[in-house]
């Protein structure tokens, strides 16, 4: 089954590559005095991965690649900043080490794990996925932001699949059950629903072991992430929605664990999903 990616527009995104690429490398040159700009930096980052993507759906080109793990990178330099006992950490990002100031426990919530956790998972970045996995939850709660219940559930779900925790189960059931519309207090509903969802249900059928079952429901998520991405004008010129960043993650999950993935779209760069590019370059 092909469920193919929104339109997006391809003819000014060298010129803007060129100008955020400048950017953002300045702002991670300023990681190294002020942590607090971690969210926008791997904001930028996913940006730029997408605008990569925007050029070349497939991932065939190695800037692509080094888009996704300098992304990659950056989400988990974010929580090896906020857990640092020392006042700064050498971290690689791009191809050289950076140092950068400790102290990113503020900007260490939730959303900015999930992006994290999935980058790890595209890039097969195992020692980093258990790194990830091993950040409690707790301390999420610390950082700044009011998020819905659910979202904790899920982080704690998918540490508990990564590390063969036993909650597993039950975590992945409350945190379902944590995206009916009457339990969320701060979430957009459709963003939950259309978004947040899809990849607990991948997962559950991941766990499951049923392969089958997780291809049509990977092709509703992908449906579903193009309506949410097309909505309106303003989602529909976002390059973060070229990307289904979460069902892609979980679609890596499940190569890794011998399931073939009969679901075709650009929405899962065939490169990334295939892990064609893992190895080429230390990360």
């Amino acid at each position: 089954m092909r469920i193919p990616r929104h339109e997006s527009p391809t003819r000014n995104i060298p010129k803007i590559l060129e100008s955020h690429t400048e950017d953002f490398w300045e702002d991670v040159e300023d990681l190294r005095t002020e942590p607090s700009w971690f969210s926008n930096v791997l904001a930028d980052a996913i940006k730029l991965f997408g605008l990569r993507c925007t050029l070349d759906p497939e991932a065939d080109k190695l800037e692509t690649w080094e888009a996704c793990v300098t992304a990659m990178q950056v989400g988990s330099a974010l929580f090896a900043s906020a857990q640092a006992t020392t006042g700064s950490i050498e971290y690689r990002i791009g191809h050289k080490m950076h140092t950068i100031r400790a102290g990113a426990l503020p900007r260490a919530h939730a959303g900015n794990w999930l992006n994290a956790f999935w980058l790890a998972c595209i890039c097969r970045e195992k020692k980093r996925m258990t790194e990830l996995c091993q950040f409690p939850a707790s301390r999420l709660r610390q950082a700044d932001g009011l998020l819905d219940e659910y979202i904790y559930n899920w982080v704690e779900a998918l540490q508990a699949y990564w590390l063969k925790r036993p909650k597993l189960g039950d975590k992945l059931v409350a945190a379902v059950e944590g995206t009916d519309p009457a339990a969320l207090r701060h979430a957009p509903r459709d963003g939950v629903l259309q978004i947040m969802y899809p990849p607990m249900n991948l997962l559950t059928q991941l766990a499951r072991g049923d392969q089958d079952k997780f291809n049509t429901e990977l092709a509703k998520a992908l449906e579903w992430h193009k309506d949410y991405w097309t909505h309106d004008e303003d989602r529909a010129l976002d390059t973060e929605g070229l990307v289904a960043l979460g069902p892609l993650g979980v679609c890596c999950l499940a190569v890794q664990a011998g399931f073939t993935i009969t679901v075709e779209s650009e929405y899962l760069p065939k490169h990334l999903l295939e892990g064609a590019w893992v190895n080429e370059f230390p990360t």
